[in-house]
């Protein structure tokens, strides 16, 4: 009973805790609405006050804004006004200066108009005068022409032949003032420098021919060398590429090729055959080959040493190889790379004596034939093809110059290369270096004095010393002295110009006059 009263009361207080419970959380809610209302009110009227304020601020910023637009337009519209004053006044003064222009120009035109019309009467005055001037002229000639009983073309054509005679007296007589003028300072020097540089480099020389015979022990040796149905010769010349003569000649084959080179290993190839005595197809071919290498590696060996006794260097191998070929080549019967010696050596010394670049002008004397190595395998002179070889190579602008003006087709560009052309006329001129077939040398000496004899005035001419000079006599009484110098000089240009010959040609004119008279 106790427990139930016990428990009553306990649901008793619970139910009355919950109560008040209730109640207290309903007041507090209830005031917390109150709350949240209160601060509600409090925002929106914070809201509402910066709001306001904000909308002040913009008003106040757009009022600004405003009056700087404003400010901005009134000035773009007064600096736009001021533009517009500046171009109207600019247009103002230019048509007052175009009305100005106009007014002169009118004036002008007016003063013109006067002008032309005066010119028109003064040419018409001018024109009747003129008239009148042609008219008397052509009475005053018709009377000269009765007078001299000349027209008046014949009459201009003699006053031209009398200027052009003149006119080539005087030059004669300049030219020859000129040039003796500039012997007598130049020919002197000249003639030292020269007589120098051959006295200093004096070498023998031994004419080279450009047909190679091999002796034999015996004529037993040719039927050797032929072989049965020509088997040996045909295999000799397929791999040597010359051509072998086998001829009546006693004891003696003769070797013919335009290629030096080949005809040198055919040569030093048939001499071993017939000393070792086998002569057969296969042992020509073994030989062959061993003779080409050995003339090579000389052909190497003459250009290195050819550049290391003129002291040169940077010199490309292959140019090099092609000096050495020139050792096998011959021109006139002179040795071209002994030649190329020579010319460099002379280069050198005249270079020294006068006091510039030596190792340029050995240089391009020593390469200046360089072209004749392979003139029998490229068309064209072979001083062009010399200076594309050279060129190809890099040497030297003014070394190409002198290659191609060496026999005087251009200009010299520097002194080296007039040194070269002078030293290789020099080397190519001296006697017995050079030598030519008959029918060639007959040749040239009736051309030497056809030449000559077609020029007016020349009574005789009379080639002398082997072709090297030619003397020419003039008639005294219609060739003069100045005259006979001109004539020297034109046969001199004709004869460089036509003829090819090794060296110099001297013209000599002799004009003479004789007086005879006898006491009886």
């Amino acid at each position: 009973m106790n427990m139930i009263i016990y428990l009553l009361v306990g649901l008793l207080i619970g139910a009355s805790i919950s109560l008040v419970v209730f109640f207290l959380n309903k007041k507090a809610s209830k005031q917390r609405d109150i709350s949240l209302e209160e601060e509600r009110r409090r925002i929106i009227e914070d809201a509402r006050t910066e709001a306001d304020r904000i909308k002040r601020e913009a008003q106040l910023e757009a009022k600004d804004l405003l009056y700087k637009a404003r400010s901005e337009a009134e000035r773009e519209h007064r600096d736009r006004r001021s533009e517009l004053n500046r171009i109207e006044r600019r247009l103002n003064n230019k048509e007052e200066n175009l009305e100005r222009k106009q007014e002169q120009l009118e004036k002008r035109e007016a003063d013109l108009i006067q002008r032309e019309k005066a010119l028109l009467v003064r040419e018409k005055t001018l024109k009747e005068k003129e008239d009148q001037l042609q008219t008397v002229l052509d009475q005053q000639q018709k009377r000269l022409e009765e007078i001299s009983g000349m027209s008046a073309e014949e009459a201009r054509n003699e006053l031209f032949k009398k200027i052009e005679e003149e006119s080539r007296f005087e030059a004669a007589k300049l030219i020859k003032t000129i040039e003796d003028e500039a012997r007598e300072n130049a020919e002197k020097k000249a003639k030292e420098i020269i007589s120098l540089a051959i006295q200093r480099y004096a070498s023998e020389y031994v004419a080279d021919t450009t047909v190679t015979a091999v002796p034999l022990p015996s004529d037993e040796m040719k039927g050797r060398i032929i072989g049965r149905e020509g088997r040996n010769i045909r295999a000799l010349e397929a791999a040597t590429g010359v051509d072998l003569i086998v001829d009546d000649t006693p004891e003696m084959v003769t070797l013919s090729s335009f290629d030096p080179v080949r005809r040198e290993i055919a040569r030093i190839s048939l001499e071993r055959l017939i000393a070792d005595g086998r002569i057969h197809p296969a042992r020509i071919e073994e030989v062959v080959n061993k003779v080409r290498k050995e003339v090579e590696a000389a052909i190497k060996e003459e250009g290195e040493k050819a550049v290391f006794d003129l002291g040169l260097s940077g010199v490309h191998p292959d140019l090099i190889k092609l000096l050495g070929r020139l050792k096998y080549r011959t021109s006139y019967g002179q040795n071209v790379l002994q030649h190329s010696r020579e010319v460099a050596y002379l280069a050198g010394i005249m270079a020294g004596e006068l006091g510039v670049n030596v190792k340029l002008a050995k240089r391009a004397g020593l390469l200046h034939d360089i072209g004749k190595a392979v003139d029998h395998e490229v068309e064209g002179a072979h001083h062009e093809i010399g200076y594309e070889i050279a060129r190809k190579y890099g040497e030297d602008e003014r070394v190409l110059n002198a290659i191609a003006c060496h026999h005087g087709d251009i200009d010299p560009n520097c002194v080296e290369s007039a040194l070269v052309a002078a030293a290789d006329a020099l080397s190519a001129a001296r006697p017995g270096v050079r030598r030519e077939s008959i029918e060639n040398y007959i040749k040239r000496l009736q051309r030497l004095e056809e030449i000559a004899s077609s020029f007016d005035g020349v009574e005789k001419c009379y080639t002398m010393q082997a072709g090297r000079e030619i003397r020419i006599i003039v008639k005294p009484e219609d060739v003069s002295d100045d005259m006979s110098s001109l004539i020297a000089r034109e046969i001199a240009k004709r004869v460089q110009s036509e003829l090819t010959y090794p060296g110099q040609i001297k013209v000599m004119v002799i004009r003479e006059t004789r007086f005879v008279d006898y006491a009886k």
